[in-house]
């Protein structure tokens, strides 16, 4: 199949520069043949930043940077009419969100208007500016990045928007044997090597997903039942799933199993993706965090792994 040749060709040139970030890349590139958008969280230094324009490379795809602050404003990312005095006309000055790979640096410290600049752009694919709409270009897609930890200055996201996000990946830091990797690898200068552009055809990968690989209705009827129970747990969830996560899971599920080379999802696809789908979605019961968290920071992603598994643990999946 198309997408386990470009995510083979992926992983092989990310591999050589990122060190351990297997798991990462095929979420990434799963996001990018289901036309989904990714929050890379973690602290600072991981290769948040490098994964992004990693892949914009690797594809040979247009790419652009946003580094949000306070100050931004909408148009900085989406583009204004600016006036053209030889022509005595306005034209439109396209920003950088008219790209094939966006890069939403920090997006939590760009104030909520600005974030909202976005929100359009990651549903419909075009923006509108001053009641002129302008369409984007496909492959289109949001890589954005935040640092969990650092909160002055910062402005947590709506959940209509954090919902428009098909996965939240969490980057943790390297092992030692990983770190110890890294350090050999800044010592040959391989992690300043230039990526090798390779031949891919993303939308006629997205095609074929769409048209050869097949989703049973029993692992639709699954999906459902996992989404459902998501929003019947009032004790301990305050807001479950929406039906575009359960969208977004079937999308998905039906890229990661092409990237495996089948034609068909299976319940392990389902269950595979759950934890990247909905870690950002489930809006946990204050009290029952505050009874149960188990680490010291400020998303216990833990206890969202624990909740999902006894979710999944009452669901019966399909044979």
């Amino acid at each position: 199949m198309i997408a386990n040749d470009i995510f083979e060709k992926i992983n092989e040139q990310i591999s050589n520069k990122i060190v351990g970030k297997e798991k990462e890349t095929k979420l990434i590139t799963i996001a990018l043949l289901s036309q989904g958008h990714v929050i890379i969280e973690g602290v600072p230094g991981i290769a948040k930043t490098l994964m992004a324009k990693s892949f914009a490379n690797i594809l040979n795809l247009d790419f652009k940077r946003v580094q949000l602050t306070s100050d931004m404003l909408p148009s900085d990312i989406t583009g204004t009419f600016v006036f053209n005095a030889k022509e005595q006309e306005f034209f439109f000055r396209k920003g950088p969100i008219f790209a094939n790979v966006v890069l939403a640096d920090e997006i939590n410290r760009g104030i909520p208007k600005t974030q909202s600049a976005l929100l359009e752009a990651m549903q419909e694919y075009q923006v509108t500016v001053e009641g002129q709409t302008e369409q984007l270009s496909q492959p289109f897609m949001v890589i954005a990045t935040q640092n969990p930890v650092e909160m002055r200055g910062t402005y947590p996201l709506p959940e209509a928007q954090l919902d428009r996000f098909m996965f939240r990946i969490v980057m943790d830091l390297p092992s030692k044997s990983d770190e110890l990797k890294i350090l050999e690898k800044f010592e040959k200068g391989e992690i300043n090597q230039e990526f090798e552009a390779i031949e891919s055809d993303i939308i006629a990968a997205r095609e074929e997903i769409s048209t050869n690989v097949k989703a049973p209705r029993e692992i639709k009827e699954y999906i459902i039942s996992i989404m459902s129970a998501t929003r019947m747990q009032s004790d301990k969830i305050n807001l479950g799933s929406s039906p575009r996560a359960s969208i977004h899971l079937l999308q998905a599920c039906k890229a990661s199993a092409a990237i495996d080379g089948r034609d068909y999802v299976t319940p392990d696809d389902v269950k595979s993706l759950l934890f990247p789908i909905l870690n950002h979605r489930l809006i946990i019961d204050p009290d029952y965090l505050l009874r149960n968290i188990s680490t010291g920071r400020i998303i216990d992603y833990d206890l969202i792994q624990k909740l999902i598994n006894e979710i999944t643990s009452d669901i019966k999946p399909p044979r």
